[in-house]
């Protein structure tokens, strides 16, 4: 089995690479889905930032947790430390679950960031223009442009990440563009 990291940072059109694998019929799993899912009800996390105001209906919201933790790199690090390993994990058993595939991809945004690229024997890295991704990210999520800046800026940057990725995929065209990049580089 090959196992193929899809990274990118925000905006960049890792959905968009996903669902075209899905449609083609591979498995993929999606570690911001998995990352939302971690934070419900996470007790380690309720825990750690116990002093701030992260609760709705007695459940942790992404939403205030983000405005926190994008404002303070303290904050995100230590958010990072607690969800991180809980991703990891998850990881490893879609492994174990798919072991019998050709061939898995695994879309996670914070490879490098969460230093998981020695999990896999490909990675894939998902390329636009900062300025495109600022557009598409105010644009998905309605935030300002400051707010969008600031988490553009809380990842590392797109040069260093294609640096140490064996794949690039340019998402600055259509759809139709990127599909068949997706075929000619993942599919062969």
């Amino acid at each position: 089995m090959r196992k193929i990291a899809i990274t990118g940072n925000i905006a960049s059109g890792k959905s968009e690479v996903q669902k075209i694998l899905i449609s083609l019929g591979y498995k993929v799993l999606d570690t911001d889905v998995v990352g939302h899912e971690l934070l419900h009800n996470n007790t380690e996390i309720k825990n750690a930032f116990i002093e701030y105001d992260i609760l709705e209906y007695d459940d942790i919201s992404r939403e205030k947790l983000g405005k926190i933790v994008f404002n303070d790199k303290k904050l995100l690090d230590k958010l990072n430390s607690i969800i991180h390993p809980q991703i990891k994990n998850k990881i490893e058993e879609f492994f174990l679950e798919n072991k019998f595939e050709e061939k898995v991809f695994v879309a996670i945004p914070l490879l490098f960031e969460a230093n998981m690229q020695d999990m896999f024997d490909e990675i894939v890295f998902v390329y636009a223009n900062d300025e495109l991704r600022l557009k598409r990210l105010m644009k998905r999520n309605g935030f300002d442009e400051d707010y969008a800046k600031q988490r553009l800026n809380s990842q590392m940057s797109q040069n260093e990440k294609m640096k140490k990725s064996q794949i690039i995929i340019r998402n600055e065209g259509g759809l139709e563009e990127l599909k068949q990049s997706v075929i000619r580089t993942l599919c062969g």
